[in-house]
């Protein structure tokens, strides 16, 4: 039986009186890459935030395998944040006063209470994976935006998530670094990590993706394979989104 690691029932979320989510049904099993995909504006970063409870829902509920999130006790959460999500941002949130096997360190020490030694050892490893071990001692400052985005997935998997929630992890990239990223990005999904991708790659949707969930207006109003969503789209609203990306 498929395990269910994320979901959420009617999830809204309101800024003042602007309607931001409203209502979102969906969940997410385990193993799964689901791309959330959408025009600008179409609240698929507040929706990726909500699942791990970086934004407080305004209603609905969002699950962790089986857990509730929604009015747990902040260390409570905290908790299961761990285990849930290693979130990688658009903007890579690296300490810049540290070098990339410090910042990869930091976490495991702060929050996993680990020894010096025993965090060197899973920064290191996490650094190989990603292709930046022999950057450990380099500070951000020195590294491209392809190296730091790389160090901040390293970041994440360090802490040995459960899930991998990525908001647009190569918006902020020059053209030639994003390939770098989702080579890595590829690499954790044939490895069987659960993942939540906002992007605007449609090279890695198609590719990668087990689920396209189109986002528009507040709703995901379109779900389904890479190859029936970009073959042949059900709504109106992705027809005229995926004529526009691909100038049809």
């Amino acid at each position: 039986m498929t395990k269910t690691m994320i979901a959420v029932d009617d999830l809204t979320k309101n800024y003042g009186k602007k309607e931001v989510l409203k209502g979102i049904t969906e969940h997410v099993d385990q193993g799964q890459v689901i791309v959330v995909i959408g025009p600008s504006g179409s609240g698929k970063s507040t929706f990726l935030r909500c699942l791990n409870l970086l934004e407080t829902p305004t209603s609905g509920t969002v699950s962790f395998e089986g857990q509730q999130l929604n009015g747990l006790a902040e260390k409570d959460l905290d908790q299961l944040r761990e285990k849930m999500g290693g979130m990688v941002f658009q903007s890579f949130n690296l300490f810049a006063n540290m070098n990339t096997l410090e910042n990869v360190k930091l976490a495991l020490m702060k929050v996993k209470g680990l020894s010096d030694a025993e965090a060197d050892e899973i920064a290191k490893t996490q650094l190989a994976q990603v292709g930046m071990l022999e950057f450990a001692n380099q500070f951000p400052d020195s590294l491209s935006g392809g190296q730091k985005q790389r160090v901040a997935i390293a970041r994440a998997l360090a802490m040995n998530p459960e899930v991998m929630l990525f908001d647009e992890p190569t918006s902020a990239l020059d053209p030639e670094m994003v390939g770098e990223v989702l080579s890595v990005m590829k690499d954790l999904a044939n490895n069987g990590m659960t993942m939540v991708v906002v992007t605007h790659e449609m090279g890695f949707a198609k590719s990668v993706a087990d689920q396209i969930w189109f986002m528009a207006d507040g709703y995901v109003q379109e779900t389904g394979s890479p190859e029936a969503f970009f073959a042949n789209p059900q709504t109106e609203r992705a027809q005229d989104f995926l004529g526009k990306l691909l100038n049809v």
